[in-house]
């Protein structure tokens, strides 16, 4: 019996000295200083993380002025981040989107409206029945004004819904783009269960509530 004890005592011990060094690590991808990066050709770059990157990858293409949505990851303190390794919660990475629009037609503000009005935005690690840090909300910002905005936004509707939002907010550092097969994957899979009965159904729930100015009539 002691030597199982002391065996689970030294699993423990190594596990917690792993996640401290887990820890270290992503304090100093939340404590970094943002990178900006420079519009190009008239367009503009933002990152955001909301559970499942097939179901956000559709949300915000269903929005006006937002040429393209690609998957990938970002918020973690490795290189070259795998679905795999994503999945495994050690990395620090979570699913994420970049979204690349016309500022002149969308404004990084309404791209965050657009995140909160697209997710159960008290959910921690996670969004429905995707579960794990690899699922959790985070908005990503670049410079001062976009962090105030992200902010003020999140304390407002923390007062409004009397609740806390779960959403994290990190500099943003690196997007690693995910898998060729992750990409696009709501519209060349729509027979997918998965895209059936969350995807979709969660796209469909944000469309009924956004502002119908801010929405294409079709993605």
């Amino acid at each position: 019996m002691k030597h199982i004890i002391l065996a689970c005592f030294v699993t423990v011990l190594f596990s917690c000295q792993n996640n401290a060094q887990a820890n270290k690590n992503q304090e100093a991808v939340i404590n970094a200083k943002p990178i900006e990066v420079p519009i190009k050709n008239g367009k503009a770059k933002a990152y955001f993380a909301s559970g499942c990157f097939w179901c956000v990858e559709a949300i915000y293409e269903s929005v006006k002025g937002v040429d393209e949505v690609i998957n990938g990851y970002s918020g973690g303190h490795t290189k070259n981040p795998t679905y795999e390794a994503s999945n495994t919660g050690k990395t620090g990475h979570a699913e994420a989107v970049e979204v690349i629009y016309d500022p002149k037609i969308v404004s990084f503000e309404t791209l965050v409206d657009a995140y909160f009005g697209s997710q159960n935005v008290t959910q921690v690690n996670g969004q429905g029945n995707d579960r794990g840090s690899q699922y959790r909300s985070i908005i990503f910002f670049q410079n001062d004004a976009q962090k105030q905005i992200i902010l003020k936004k999140k304390e407002a509707l923390a007062k409004k819904l009397n609740a806390k939002i779960a959403a994290e907010v990190y500099p943003f550092q690196k997007f690693w783009v995910a898998e060729d097969y992750h990409q696009n994957y709501e519209r060349l899979h729509p027979e997918n269960s998965y895209i059936q009965n969350v995807s979709i159904p969660r796209l469909n729930r944000f469309k009924a509530t956004f502002p119908k100015e801010f929405l294409k009539d079709s993605h």
